[in-house]
């Protein structure tokens, strides 16, 4: 099965959409309206008949829940605290050939066109703290937050994190609803899990299910957010639910809503809310979220994979079948300064062993920029240690971003 890049919101078409979840349909639904017109003249009054008060009509009282309906009990109370996101981009758009070039030449000014996108998003704060996915507003020009209740916002991006694909907007309001967080460390396959979005434009809708699986990496999930071990879902989440929380069955937000695989059923993935919340933290702080970096490009060995380098031109000779190997350091990095080379095969980081490269993804991922990592490694089979210290990961165009 092949698992495609995610789609980053770039504002194009829904038809182009691939995984991350945020272009839904902008189409609003036309109504139908009727209205009575008053035509020349009175209405004949009938003496005979006197005129007759309206019947007071009771509402419903609303169905009484029993525990059989604890998705509908945690809807209500979680569903007043997540909003819509609406987006807009304005885009260049060329004229393509229509004959303005050949008189113009390249003084003919490129055409302009507003994309519009949909996303989810929950308040975190009483006072207008939202939290959503980094893809959600990404490159927009507008962005405005719709409460369930109907009131729209506009919504200022305190900051973005491509990295982990985390955002957060403030709206300007007080005494909102609000949600409750979470643990996501201790998720266990086969828990009750809620999804609440906007999928497709569809606003507020709920779908339920289960936790498929927990440490999913961005290898798994084929989404460049790597410094995430996702939560999988089968709760059917699709293009719009991106930003959306992810609840469990004690009403507690476990994850963002984040990615699917096209052309699958039941395999959606969601951002741990803790590693989420870390970063919201930093964003709301400091603007902006740091990672620590190291500098390194990593495979887990194989017999093959052993062979394979062996065989080659590698300038390197493994003799080990597992462990983690290092088959490139970047140039200037803390990595080369700190001593690391390409061979060198991970045994462990600050005394924890690593048998995989997420291992060694966590270990970097929980490092202080600027701390020291040991960290030791085979190299030609001799044991050594080596001292690296973590720098802030450089950052990346959003155009790099598959």
């Amino acid at each position: 099965m092949k698992i495609l890049p995610p789609y980053f919101h770039r504002f194009q078409q829904p038809s182009f959409y691939l995984l991350l979840l945020l272009l839904g349909s902008s189409a609003g639904c036309n109504v139908l309206r009727s209205e009575i017109g008053e035509i020349g003249g009175s209405l004949p009054q009938e003496s005979a008949a006197p005129l007759q008060s309206p019947i007071a009509v009771s509402p419903l009282p609303p169905p009484k829940l029993t525990s059989l309906d604890y998705v509908a009990q945690i809807v209500q109370r979680v569903g007043p605290a997540v909003v819509r996101i609406d987006s807009t981009r304005t885009v260049g758009q060329s004229f393509g050939d229509t004959g303005f070039e050949r008189f113009f030449g390249a003084q003919v000014p490129p055409a302009q066109r507003v994309q519009r996108g949909t996303g989810s998003g929950f308040i975190t704060t009483a006072d207008g703290r939202v939290l959503t996915n980094a893809h959600v507003v990404q490159g927009a020009d507008s962005v405005t937050v719709v409460l369930k209740d109907g009131r729209r916002f506009k919504g200022t991006v305190v900051g973005a994190d491509p990295t982990t694909d985390v955002a957060v907007i403030k709206i300007d309001a007080q005494n909102l609803p609000t949600v409750k967080m979470g643990n996501s460390d201790n998720l266990l396959p086969g828990q009750a899990a809620i999804a609440i979005g906007n999928p497709l434009g569809l606003s507020f809708t709920v779908t339920q299910g289960i936790i498929s699986a927990t440490g999913r990496s961005a290898a798994d999930v084929g989404v460049s957010a790597e410094r995430v071990d996702f939560i999988q879902t089968d709760a059917a989440i699709n293009p719009g639910n991106s930003g959306g929380p992810l609840i469990n069955g004690e009403g507690e937000v476990i994850g963002i809503n984040s990615a699917i695989i096209q052309g699958a059923a039941g395999l959606g993935f969601a951002i741990p809310i803790a590693t989420a919340s870390r970063v919201a933290q930093q964003i709301v702080t400091t603007g902006k979220a740091e990672h620590p970096y190291l500098g390194v490009k990593m495979a887990e060995l194989t017999p093959e994979i052993r062979n394979e380098i062996n065989q080659s031109n590698a300038g390197f000779k493994i003799n080990q079948d597992q462990g983690v190997l290092i088959i490139g350091v970047a140039s200037n990095s803390p990595a080369a300064r700190g001593g690391i080379r390409p061979g060198d095969v991970v045994a462990s980081i600050n005394g924890t062993p690593i048998q995989t490269a997420q291992q060694v993804q966590q270990q970097v991922e929980a490092a202080t920029i600027g701390g020291t990592l040991q960290i030791t490694v085979n190299r030609n089979g001799q044991t050594q240690t080596v001292a690296v210290k973590p720098e802030p990961l450089p950052v990346r165009e959003p155009s790099q971003r598959s």
